[in-house]
């Protein structure tokens, strides 16, 4: 592993869109902030404890955090062409980052700036990509092009890889399946969007078992979530569909987008109301969609007032019941649900 310490630049940025009353009572109130560093890409952002919002600069090798109350935000420097992908903090405030171009995971102290980064056992291994928390703290993630999905333990830095299966790319030769989205179901397990084919998988916590999931042939999925009751849903970039398996009998059922099949459906969370949002992002601007399992309807529409360009990754927050993401127009943004129709424990 390597330690390094880095400074932090404090700067003031401005709304795009100041937060407002929702349309109706189904949508959000979309707001977001400018990122002062240009064409930074800032993605992936996730709530720490203190109510802040951190987030990375793919293009730009930094993290960040934006306090919401006074729009400030603070960089943090990381390890030079360390391309970061995602980010998660952890109880502690402890920040942990995807080296996506140096093949490593890092650890950022905002206490005072040090970063750890702990390499991939594997060279193979070469792009770590999104990373989730599992029940008890620690972390799975992907492995894009290096085709794995990977665990990892913050107390020791241990990583155990799984390899994924390979399918058919460019002249027939087989290749990853490009592990990319992931989450962490009710009994610990995390599940799996293989994008790079028409599969679904999920890796057993115990034995490390790889198991996979057929969707319709042609399907890609990209992101995915899954609802209270264990049910996984996707969006399907490829054909523009909004997907549900059942991962007890292996069903699974489409819901066409309302922005068609170049709808192009990407950055996704569920709520702990069990509702699917997700941002059709083959449309400009691209636009933020609700959708209700119960009633099985597409039931909120919003533009999102930057254009977006793309938006690649969602973080639902329970505490205040907004959804954060970061957008290729140099933005971070929050989304107000409305009201939660069920009670909250």
């Amino acid at each position: 592993m390597r330690r390094t310490l880095v400074s932090a630049l404090l700067l003031s940025t401005a709304w795009i869109a100041a937060p407002a009353q929702a349309q109706t009572s189904t949508d959000p109130a979309l707001a977001e902030w400018n990122v002062p560093w240009e064409e930074s890409r800032p993605r992936d952002p996730y709530v720490a404890p203190d109510g802040r919002v951190w987030f990375v600069g793919q293009r730009s090798h930094y993290a960040a955090v934006l306090d919401p109350e006074t729009g400030d935000m603070r960089r943090y420097e990381l390890p030079d062409g360390a391309g970061p992908h995602n980010l998660v903090v952890d109880d502690d405030g402890i920040v942990w980052y995807t080296g996506n171009l140096v093949g490593n995971i890092g650890r950022l102290d905002p206490s005072n700036g040090e970063i750890v980064t702990y390499p991939m056992p594997d060279d193979r291994a070469r792009d770590p990509h999104t990373l989730v928390f599992d029940h008890d703290g620690d972390m799975w993630f992907t492995v894009q092009g290096g085709n794995y999905i990977g665990k990892f333990w913050k107390e020791t830095g241990d990583v155990r890889l799984v390899e994924a299966p390979t399918a058919p790319g460019r002249g027939g030769r087989m290749g990853s399946v490009r592990p990319y989205g992931i989450e962490v179901d009710s009994q610990n397990r995390p599940w799996i969007a293989l994008f790079g084919t028409n599969l679904i998988g999920t890796v057993d916590p115990e034995s490390f078992a790889l198991r996979t999931f057929e969707l319709p042939e042609g399907a890609r999925p990209r992101r995915l979530g899954i609802t209270s009751d264990d049910t996984v849903w996707y969006v399907d970039y490829a054909r523009g569909f909004l997907g549900r398996l059942d991962p007890e009998s292996g069903d699974v059922r489409e819901f066409a987008m309302p922005g068609g099949e170049g709808s192009r459906p990407y950055g996704m969370a569920i709520d702990d109301d069990d509702r699917v949002w997700f941002v059709e992002t083959g449309l400009q601007p691209n636009r933020f969609i609700g959708f209700d399992p119960a009633n099985e309807d597409f039931f909120s529409i919003s533009d999102v007032e930057s254009g977006g360009g793309t938006i690649r990754h969602m973080y639902f927050d329970a505490e205040t019941n907004t959804i954060w993401f970061g957008a290729d127009s140099n933005t971070v943004g929050r989304a107000v649900l409305p009201p939660r129709r069920k009670r909250v424990s």
